[in-house]
């Protein structure tokens, strides 16, 4: 992923980057999906993982997605699937 990548320049993480990923809890209503910002990740300096800050975790067994920062410009918008 391009986005994860770019945070860090010989294997050294860039101080003050934003979250390489964003959590989204996706709940689906009829043909409608709706996204909503839970939380975020960062790569760990070694490449070998990474570490998720969740500010809310969904009870109702619906899905966690993970998307690149860079594409986050709709906040808690209502997306298609």
């Amino acid at each position: 992923m391009t986005t994860r990548n770019r945070n860090y320049r010989k294997g050294k993480a860039l101080e003050n980057q934003g979250p390489a990923l964003i959590a989204y809890h996706v709940a689906e209503r009829g043909e409608q999906s709706f996204w909503t910002r839970i939380g975020a990740g960062w790569d760990h300096e070694d490449g070998k993982g990474l570490t998720l800050q969740l500010d809310l975790v969904p009870l109702n067994g619906s899905r966690i997605v993970l998307r690149e920062a860079a594409e986050d410009r709709h906040g808690g918008e209502a997306k298609g699937a």
